[in-house]
């Protein structure tokens, strides 16, 4: 797995998450920050891969209720860097 590219797919779903300003994504989104500090210190993207997998699954869940708040290259980011 590339690592950088998982990094910077969870980085754009921070953002996303911060546009969206929901309290619901909180501590997810602290949670992908953390991973993301943690993965540029020691370049182990374990953390980045468990979060971003529930970052893609919260991201696609809220896209379908509203399909206009959330770009879909955020979400296909995600995903095609957690397969590869």
């Amino acid at each position: 797995m590339n690592g950088e590219k998982i990094r910077n797919a969870c980085a754009a779903a921070v953002q996303t998450f911060e546009k969206l300003n929901k309290e619901e994504f909180v501590e997810l989104r602290s949670k992908l920050e953390f991973c993301i500090g943690s993965y540029d210190y020691d370049k182990n993207p374990e953390g980045l891969i468990e979060y971003g997998k529930k970052a893609l699954e919260e991201l696609k869940a809220f896209k379908a209720a509203n399909p206009r708040k959330v770009n879909k290259k955020i979400i296909d980011g995600l995903e095609k860097s957690l397969i590869n």
